[in-house]
């Protein structure tokens, strides 16, 4: 514990067109060497793909389903009891289940085979939102691991 204080909650900002916060984690994530307006330009570009695929709906609307159904409750976390490490389940908080989810739907989007990101992330996205893709398989994953090792819950 510090002695000098606590440290502030940073506040998120939001991007310039959608004035939404989850978009701008997204954006800062796929930012790759500094390159932030390549990183707008992939999301937007997604965006108005997923408009196009879904017909007039609204792509944040897609987006916030897409993060909502990825966000995982509970996860695992490394434990050293009694010199040997278990996987013990730890309860996530709202903010790092999001930032999970995002890096999550990320990764899945990187890993597709397609023309270029803006393509793979609207693909992922329209996948996650209705309920399938690799991060929806990563959550479950996680999930699944959680309820083996449930019986170690009370050593954290």
């Amino acid at each position: 514990m510090s002695r000098r204080g606590t440290a502030e909650n940073k506040i998120q900002k939001s991007d310039p067109i959608y004035r939404n916060r989850v978009v701008n984690m997204l954006i800062n994530h796929i930012m790759k060497h500094g390159k932030k307006a390549l990183a707008y330009r992939i999301f937007y570009r997604a965006l108005k793909r997923i408009q196009q695929k879904t017909g007039q709906k609204n792509p944040l609307h897609v987006l916030r389903e897409a993060v909502l159904e990825v966000t995982p409750k509970i996860a695992v976390k490394a434990r050293r009891v009694s010199g040997s490490i278990q996987q013990v389940p730890i309860e996530i908080k709202s903010a790092q289940g999001k930032a999970l989810a995002i890096r999550w739907l990320l990764v899945a989007s990187r890993k597709r085979p397609g023309q270029n990101m803006a393509f793979k992330l609207s693909s992922e996205l329209v996948d996650a939102a209705k309920g399938r893709g690799d991060a929806i398989r990563k959550k479950e994953e996680t999930k699944k691991m959680a309820e083996a090792n449930r019986t170690r819950a009370h050593s954290r």
